[in-house]
């Protein structure tokens, strides 16, 4: 055995033998023996910031796991977590030596060093993406992920006072929720405890300071509030466990954050936990308590009838308590409670084929099944870790699907939220909703209780403008994925049009390209395929005629006629790019001259987003003369069918109705308001300014006749920038 092994003393292996031993067999422990000897070799030599043998943090990490009854796999990977990052030893031996099982989660566990990464936020979203990743294959890798950052937080004052408060804020953003999305709540209040103190220390110390004072006091309090419950619950023959409990500090601290109060305001409140037999006395004990104090209106909460997300179930009341202070007061079974503090890690804690455990093993499935759902659409590491934090903060609102199912969605979350969590396709295709059987926006905001219904129609696709007001993940990272595709589709489309044209001016196309040259040039623009080329044309990345000139072999300088033309005349030049307005993300109409078919037009390569279309006279024409290589030559396809923003101003004379009359007279000439903003000049009239959805500038020409024979309008006029 090596000296590692001896610094680190024999008690030391003894207490985490005393703790497994209550629940593990023989042969299990002997082999839990067996990698603590492997990984004490393994890190020998290694200290940690402490300045203990580095063995110390596996073996606590490994004890905090013992604790919760977890299974000798998963305690087996906590001694071994940090030997595939920190040692030689590799995947493929801890498979050998303690199993493939054993192996995937140490290996889940292990961080992405040799990756480099162009930032720490970058590194972070790679890391918590592969954890999750690793969590969704085996839910093992987040408890031993959470009792490694359990342990961490304890032994955090070795750091320097950035890493603390980086670690500490990590903490509470992303390790504490997932504590809580799991279910695991003792481990949740302490890292919640242990980050506040790191990262707020002065704000723990004042709160903490103020909870001493009054603690003497408060303890008389909530004895005698907890001797009354029990005798009343006992004169109603009701056996139960009451607990009165103390709000922690960082709860105290974030209520007072949120709503704005004083700790005088928030230490006022007496919280109770009443442990009974069955469901059904838990309900006994709810009238029980409501005929002993009055209850507080809405503060109410059935979690038993309807659990959280991650299993947890209960009674919640706020009663009107002595002293005038209210009693917050949580009403379960044992198993509920075993449940409430365990989590996930009931399933191992208690086999006792408890259904409540098992309701939180499906639930957290059902979560990871939508967190692998979400990075298989999200665009980047960070993007994901956003959508995730997201759906790890759910205070909940609970509704019924028409066929009477219960769905769980963030509060706040709309209809869209709604159909996205029932199928992808369902949210693509979705055009309304029905709340209650009434139609309904598909921006409203649901409600705890609410039957809601979606409306879908087949050619119906993702909205941009739904990314303003969806709240879950889920929404989010599907929608943010389907515009990505739409767009990259557009994309390509357009560039082989635009490609196609210059080729054509070149004298040559794309089927009579040399294909030795196509490969020379996209080893050069360093692309994989003529589709890339496509969309990074259309995206505005790459000019058409250099990437024209490239693939025909035509060197500018062979042609200087024909750059000069360019470079002096870029609109009117042969074969113009046709707009249809049915090109999508790539061909964009912006709001400073609003162009409509039937304008002169001229448009412009902008990275990212393809054409740009302005009129000629527009204002912001001017930043794009120093760059005529940007120029492209559109007109208006003969045929258009949709619809164009285009903004009036109009002077009007201050009488009731006038709004209304303008508005029947633009609704008759076939036209929508978009918007309308009105703005007072003095006394008798005032400038009313519409944005309406025209086809072409002849409906325009019919709406502004229509809109002049309004008595009330003095002067109407088309905006331009």
């Amino acid at each position: 055995m090596s000296s590692q092994l001896t610094e680190s003393t024999s008690p030391q292996i003894d207490d985490l033998f005393r703790r497994a031993r209550t629940y593990l067999e023989a042969p299990q422990l002997a082999e839990l023996r067996r990698a603590y000897e492997f990984g004490a070799d393994a890190h020998h030599g290694q200290r940690r910031k402490s300045g203990e043998p580095y063995i110390h943090h596996p073996f606590e990490v490994t004890c905090i796991l013992a604790d919760m009854h977890m299974d000798h796999e998963t305690l087996i990977a906590a001694l071994l977590h940090d030997v595939i990052e920190d040692t030689p030893i590799n995947k493929e031996r801890i498979a050998q030596e303690f199993g493939i099982e054993v192996a995937a989660i140490v290996d889940g566990l292990s961080k992405l060093t040799r990756i480099e990464f162009e930032s720490h936020a970058e590194a972070q979203a790679r890391n918590f993406q592969r954890m999750l990743m690793a969590m969704a294959a085996d839910i093992r890798v987040i408890l031993v992920k959470l009792a490694d950052r359990l342990h961490n937080m304890r032994t955090l004052a070795a750091l320097a006072p950035d890493k603390r408060r980086r670690i500490a804020r990590e903490t509470l953003e992303i390790y504490a929720p997932i504590a809580q999305r799991l279910g695991i709540n003792t481990i949740r209040l302490e890292l919640e405890e242990l980050g506040f103190a790191a990262l707020y220390p002065l704000r723990q110390r004042v709160i903490k300071k103020e909870m001493t004072k009054i603690r003497g006091n408060r303890k008389e309090i909530v004895d005698k509030i907890k001797d009354r419950i029990k005798r009343h619950l006992r004169l109603d023959h009701l056996l139960a466990r009451v607990i009165g409990r103390e709000k922690h500090l960082y709860s105290i601290y974030q209520k007072m954050k949120e709503k704005h109060l004083g700790f005088s305001d928030v230490h006022d409140v007496y919280a109770f936990r009443v442990m009974v037999d069955s469901v059904d006395t838990c309900y006994r004990t709810l009238g029980v308590l409501h005929s002993l104090y009055k209850p507080v209106p809405g503060k109410f909460k059935d979690y038993i009838a309807i659990p959280k997300a991650n299993g947890y179930q209960s009674l919640h009341t706020v009663l009107f308590g002595p002293y005038g202070v209210p009693l917050e007061v949580q009403i379960r079974t044992s198993e509920m409670d075993q449940v409430a503090e365990a989590g996930i890690a009931a399933h191992w804690l208690y086999k006792t084929g408890d259904s409540a455990a098992k309701s939180a093993q499906k639930r957290v499935r059902e979560w990871l099944r939508g967190i692998l759902e979400m990075q298989q659409q999200a665009g980047d590491s960070q993007e994901f870790l956003e959508n995730v934090k997201i759906d790890l903060f759910p205070d909940e609102v609970y509704v019924f699907t028409p066929k009477g199912e219960i769905m769980t969605l963030t509060r706040g979350a709309t209809a869209i939220d709604f159909a996205y969590a029932i199928h992808t396709d369902l949210g693509n295709n979705c055009v309304a909703c029905r709340i209650n059987r009434r139609l309904a926006p598909l921006r409203t905001s649901l409600e705890t209780g609410q039957t809601v219904e979606i409306v879908t129609a087949p050619g119906a696709r993702p909205n941009p403008s739904w990314l303003n007001y969806v709240v879950t993940g889920k929404a989010r990272a599907t929608i943010r994925h389907y515009l990505k595709n739409l767009q990259l589709d557009e994309a390509r489309t357009l560039g082989k049009r635009m490609l196609e044209r210059e080729l054509a001016m070149q004298e040559s196309s794309l089927e009579a390209l040399n294909q030795e040259r196509v490969a020379a040039t996209l080893a050069s623009f360093k692309l994989d395929s003529m589709e890339r080329v496509y969309v990074e044309i259309g995206l505005g990345n790459r000019l058409a005629p250099l990437v024209a000139r490239s693939l025909a072999q035509v060197q500018p300088e062979q042609k200087p006629d024909d750059k000069r033309r360019r470079l002096v005349e870029p609109v009117g030049t042969p074969a113009p790019l046709i707009i249809r307005g049915t090109e999508g993300m790539v061909v964009n109409f912006p709001k400073c001259c609003y162009p409509i078919p039937g304008d002169s037009i001229m448009g412009f390569l902008t990275a990212g987003r393809g054409i740009v279309v302005h009129q000629p006279t527009c204002a912001n024409v001017a930043e794009y003369r120093s760059a005529p290589d940007k120029w492209v030559d559109v007109q208006w396809a003969n045929v258009i069918d949709r619809e164009f923003s285009v903004e009036l101003s109009l002077d009007v004379v201050n009488r009731r109705g006038v709004l209304a009359t303008i508005a029947t007279a633009v609704a008759n000439g076939n036209a929508n308001i978009e918007e309308v903003e009105i703005s007072e000049r003095n006394a008798r009239n005032s400038n009313v300014r519409l944005l309406i959805g025209v086809h072409d500038r002849k409906h325009l020409a019919d709406i502004l006749r229509a809109v002049r024979r309004v008595q009330t309008v003095v002067r109407v006029i088309r905006r331009k920038a």
